[in-house]
């Protein structure tokens, strides 16, 4: 069974769209898409709590976190499941990724569908920059542009 997803992301300037895929119900969740307009570099990468942007991207909440886990990096162990670490914008302000996640699923009582992905306008320093917010947030800074996690059909 093979379900989709999609979210795409507005900002002030910065746009992009994600999509997910899972194939099966315990498989990993194949993420791929792109950002524009970023500064070059890395971004912390995030899936928020709420599927709510009624006042922009701050009204997401915090991390989706349903097992309350101190922050960390996409491999670590002890990490929120939306911790996604960070994706990489090059010269031109374009950030292309594509890879799998083992915690997020499109299915069962930990859907990440109806929550928001947020990208940051700093990188995540996955939970090692040694103060309280690396624990929560991975000092990644703004909220640059979000969208809700939708279902599609493509």
């Amino acid at each position: 069974m093979s379900i989709k997803a999609v979210a795409v992301l507005i900002g002030e300037t910065v746009k992009g769209v994600v999509h997910f895929e899972q194939e099966g119900l315990d498989s990993a969740v194949h993420m791929y898409g792109e950002v524009s307009n970023l500064s070059p570099g890395q971004h912390g990468f995030h899936i928020h709590q709420f599927g709510d942007t009624t006042n922009g991207c701050i009204s997401a909440g915090p991390h989706f976190n349903p097992f309350q886990k101190t922050h960390g990096g996409p491999q670590d162990e002890e990490r929120h499941v939306g911790d996604l670490g960070n994706i990489t914008a090059d010269e031109n302000g374009i950030a292309k990724f594509d890879f799998n996640d083992l915690l997020v699923r499109l299915n069962g009582p930990y859907s990440v569908i109806g929550r928001t992905i947020i990208v940051h306008s700093d990188p995540d320093d996955l939970g090692q920059g040694g103060t309280e917010l690396s624990k929560t947030t991975g000092n990644a800074g703004g909220r640059l542009a979000c969208g809700v996690i939708g279902i599609t059909n493509i």
